[in-house]
């Protein structure tokens, strides 16, 4: 822990990440899994993810945008790497020479790519998006759709790898859109089959479909929130797959006083102290991911116990009542998100205060927060950010 400076930390427990990953592994079989470690593996650290899906079995990942793909590669991983979003066609280049799978949407795009990869004598592995229903970037699945991809799939230097979509409601009770979605899906892949456009790979099963809808898994699955231990939405039969949270968010007491009934707590004076009060004060606040509008609704654990956050949240720092709370001390360790024993205080807990989603909360995670690697009990791997 030698590169925490200031006692706040986001925890990632490799132990249970490794666990859902076996979990996913169980549930799809043989196909391949690409891992989604966009946002920086929804705040996890994108390589340490990375590379403990590879050695577990995923065999592909993928981002959201071609810095997270750079920042793969020149940490030295080897494997595909699928670029969900558009990238700008001025970094053409860039896609070509550190071998990254781009997403394509547009004919002019891929004749754009083409150039550069034959200018480069690089073949170029392309994904298809088709939007089959949410209304964001891709192909509409249609004749015209249909011509097009056909004339790309003729461009020199580049291979079709996969056509992908993604389902807006799989993490819904309700399936019909979804199977709509794929039924769509299915039809554009054979009106391309038809025309001998070759596609290496299909996929569209998200962490949602993962878990509920085993028809949909093709030839290879794209998992998400699942990897990181929280279910896509609280409408998934959690039965479907047992998974564990990997991060949790911690600090340590830097501060105890104990101030009279009638005493004001933080900015705005937003809380006043109705009894004797001891407030403990934690080095972490929203400029880390530690929302304001958590003011007087969060808790903590410490020593197996809750205690309220109480006052406004400050951009660095926050204070807890721990007056119930008996043998308290400056260095003592606090759980802000995460569990301990049978007390648990997680992302969802969090979301639901926000009126979000724990994906949210999970990439809320500033990087002035170290990340501290857990295996096996013991501390593995210490990144600062900053440093």
């Amino acid at each position: 822990m030698d590169k925490v400076f200031r006692p706040a930390w986001v925890e990632v427990d490799l132990d249970n990440l490794i666990y859902n990953v076996r979990q996913i592994k169980n549930k799809v079989g043989a196909r391949d899994i690409i891992g989604v470690v966009k946002a920086d593996a929804y705040g996890h650290g994108a390589f340490e993810v990375a590379q403990t899906l590879l050695q577990n079995g995923f065999t592909k990942l993928a981002v959201a945008i071609l810095d997270e793909a750079i920042e793969l590669r020149k940490k030295g991983i080897k494997c595909p790497i699928m670029i969900l979003g558009i990238t700008d066609d001025n970094f053409l280049k860039d896609i070509v020479l550190y071998d990254i799978e781009p997403t394509v949407c547009s004919y002019e795009y891929a004749i754009k790519l083409s150039k550069v990869a034959s200018l480069y004598n690089k073949r170029v592995k392309i994904h298809i998006a088709v939007d089959t229903g949410m209304g964001r970037i891709g192909f509409l699945p249609n004749e015209d759709s249909v011509d097009l991809i056909c004339k790309i799939n003729e461009l020199p230097n580049i291979e079709v790898e996969s056509l992908f979509s993604h389902f807006s409601t799989a993490d819904e009770t309700d399936k019909e859109y979804t199977k709509l979605q794929f039924e769509k899906y299915n039809e554009f892949y054979n009106m391309l089959s038809l025309r001998k456009v070759n596609i290496n790979m299909r996929n569209i099963a998200n962490s949602a479909a993962i878990m509920e809808l085993p028809f949909t898994y093709l030839d290879e699955v794209r998992p998400g929130i699942i990897i990181y231990g929280y279910y896509p939405s609280g409408e998934v039969d959690k039965n479907a797959m047992d998974i564990k949270p990997v991060m949790q968010l911690k600090a340590k007491i830097v501060h105890l006083k104990t101030l009279d009934a009638g005493e004001y707590i933080g900015y705005g004076r937003k809380f006043r102290t109705n009894r004797k009060t001891v407030i403990a004060t934690l080095p972490i606040g929203y400029a880390d991911g530690y929302s304001r509008r958590l003011f007087n609704r969060a808790k903590v654990i410490i020593d197996d116990k809750f205690a309220p956050v109480i006052g406004n949240i400050c951009m660095d720092q926050c204070m807890v009542d721990v007056t119930d709370i008996e043998n308290i001390n400056v260095g003592d360790e606090v759980i802000l998100m995460g569990q301990q024993n049978k007390l648990r205080f997680d992302a969802e807990d969090i979301a639901s205060i926000l009126e979000t989603i724990s994906y949210e909360v999970l990439c809320m995670m500033s990087k002035r927060l170290p990340r501290v690697y857990i295996k096996h009990n013991k501390v593995v791997k210490v990144k600062n950010y900053i440093l």
